[in-house]
Parts: C-alpha cells; structure tokens; sequence
C-alpha cells in the first residue's frame, strides 16, 4: 500500500469526518463540542525526552481515561481516490488509525482520527477539545502491550491553515497525533478545522 500524502490526510480529516449531521439536525437544541483553550497550545517544552521507542504492533484500542475515551481501534487504509479512508459513521464508539503508516510506540508520528459527532449524537472524540496538556492516552497493542503517551498540546486549527507538517511530519521519537473535527461550525459545510491532540510515548506497560 502507498503512503497517502500530507495534504490527502488532511483533507479527509476536514471533510469526511467533519460534516456535523448531529449539529445541523439539533443545532437549535445541542451544545457543539468543547475547543481547547491558548493554555493548551504547545510550547517549546513538548519537546522533552520520552521513553524508548517500541517495536512495530498493530494499535488495538485506544482509552484516554481523562475524558472517558475507550474505544477499539481500525486500521485505516486508503480509498480508491488515494485518501484515507475514515471509520463508519454508524459507529460512534470506534476510531481509526493509519496502518500504511506509524504504529503508536514505534519512533515516527503515528495518526488516529475519529468521528466527533454522527446523526445520532456525540462520537468517539467529542470530548477531545476538553483535553489538557499532560493528560495520558493509553494504545492497546496487539502484541499484549500498552503504549503509554502524555499530552503535549491540544490546539485548533481552520482548515484553510490546517499545519501539515507539524501534525503529519516525520518525528525521531515515538508521537501520537489524535484528530477529529471542531473550529467554527456552519450548517452549510459543517465544521470549519480540527482539534488535534499532540502526545509523546513516555512509558508501556
């Protein structure tokens, strides 16, 4: 399987997971999803020393316990298009990680993207806006470890500045980027960036 680009990535992660059908059928009557705050931006200590990285495993499950995320993890290859396919919207519980890519713990960047909203109300990720630096993720793996991460920012971007790079670029450490929809919302295109979660492997168990 190739390698999808950055700009492929980023444009699935705005479109497909990011139209806001709960939002757009109760939006009268719904509160949108929580974004993070400035204080939760990165800054120039993100970059301290992790733990060692991990050998290549298949991600199972991702919990980040802080916001009551527990959830089994996809692989997510790409569509016939050449982007990257997305989880069922049906599934509310359930994400997705880019298996052509990164495994979470291996030395890279690795990318799990989930749905923030479908038709019936909030999904796996509606709370990944109220996430504080710090916080830990935790990646079941499917040889009978866990991956342990902490939070190093949770930011918002438009899509018009979505950073390509920064969030999808290669890393000499193992990091996790974990993405869904939020920004601004509009009934007409849905919701206008993402919050994207920016963690660092700093144990396993």
């Amino acid at each position: 399987m190739r390698r999808v680009s950055n700009t492929a990535i980023a444009s699935v992660t705005v479109v497909a997971l990011c139209s806001g059908t709960w939002l757009l059928h109760n939006g009268t009557q719904v509160h949108p999803p929580p974004q993070p705050s400035a204080a939760q931006a990165g800054t120039g200590d993100a970059l301290r020393q992790g733990a060692p990285a991990l050998r290549h495993s298949p991600p199972e499950r991702i919990r980040i316990p802080s916001i009551g995320v527990n959830a089994p993890l996809m692989g997510l290859g790409l569509t016939p298009q050449g982007s990257l396919d997305v989880p069922p919207a049906g599934e509310k519980n359930l994400a997705g990680w880019y298996q052509a890519g990164t495994t979470p713990g291996e030395r890279g960047t690795a990318i799990v993207a989930g749905h923030v909203d479908n038709a019936n109300g909030p999904a796996v990720f509606y709370n990944l806006g109220a996430l504080k630096k710090g916080s830990a993720i935790e990646v079941a793996r499917r040889d009978g470890g866990t991956a342990l991460f902490t939070v190093d920012a949770v930011e918002v971007y438009a899509a018009r500045d979505f950073p390509d790079e920064k969030v999808y670029g290669a890393a000499s450490r193992p990091e996790l980027r974990v993405i869904t929809c939020g920004g601004d919302y509009s009934k007409a295109t849905g919701y206008q960036g993402n919050v994207v979660v920016f963690a660092h492997l700093t144990g396993s168990r």
